[in-house]
C-alpha cells in the first residue's frame, strides 16, 4: 500500500473512532468536501477542494469543470427520502466527481451518511464483490437498477457496528486497487 492511502485509511477510520463523522454535514456538498479533507488532509494540496480541471477515467469524461460548480448544486438539491433517491444522488455525484482523486473513497463514505440519517441502514460492503460493484458504477449513469439491486441486497440496520464500518472502509480501498497490510 502506498504511504497517501495508509495514512488515508488511518485518518478514514480516525474520523469514526473520534466522532468526528457527527460532525459532518450529511447529503451536501460541503459535507462531501469535509469528509474528503479529513481523508487526504496533508496528503493531497487539493484535500477537500472541488476541481477545477477535466478528468476522466476508462474513456468515460466526468462533468466538466466549467460547470462543475453548478451541477454540484443541482445534485445538492435532488431528493433523499428513499433509497432509491439516495442512490440516484450518489450516481449523480459520482458523475460530478468533484475532486482530482479519492473520490470513490469519499463518496462512500457520504453514501453510507445518507442511507444512515434517512433510512436507518448503512451499506455492509464486506459482502459486495468488487467487480460487480465497479460494473454497476460504470453502468449507472445510463441504469441504477444494478447498482441499487446489489446495494439493496447489503443493507444493515447495524448502522454503529464497528467491525461493520471498518470492514467497509477497507473494502472501499480495495475496490480503489489498494490492500490492507497486516
Amino acid at each position: 500500500m502506498k504511504n497517501i492511502d495508509k495514512e488515508s485509511i488511518e485518518k478514514a477510520y480516525q474520523l469514526f473512532d473520534s466522532g468526528d463523522i457527527e460532525k459532518i454535514e450529511t447529503g451536501t456538498t460541503n459535507g462531501l468536501q469535509e469528509i474528503h479533507k479529513y481523508l487526504f488532509d496533508g496528503l493531497y494540496d487539493f484535500a477537500g477542494k472541488v476541481r477545477n480541471h477535466n478528468i476522466s477515467k476508462g474513456g468515460f469524461r466526468f462533468a466538466t469543470a466549467l460547470y462543475l460548480k453548478e451541477a454540484l448544486l443541482v445534485v445538492e438539491q435532488m431528493p433523499e427520502c428513499t433509497f432509491e433517491e439516495i442512490i440516484e444522488k450518489y450516481v449523480e455525484m459520482n458523475i460530478a466527481h468533484p475532486f482530482m482523486e479519492g473520490n470513490g473513497r469519499t463518496m462512500r463514505i457520504w453514501l453510507d451518511m445518507l442511507l444512515k440519517k434517512r433510512i436507518k441502514k448503512v451499506v455492509n460492503w464486506q459482502f459486495i464483490d468488487k467487480q460487480l460493484y465497479l460494473q454497476a458504477m460504470e453502468r449507472s449513469p445510463i441504469n441504477t437498477l444494478e447498482l441499487r439491486t446489489l446495494l439493496f441486497a447489503h443493507l444493515t440496520e447495524e448502522i454503529n457496528n464497528r467491525e461493520i464500518i471498518f470492514k467497509g472502509i477497507e473494502q472501499s480501498y480495495y475496490y480503489e486497487g489498494y490492500k490492507k497490510e497486516d
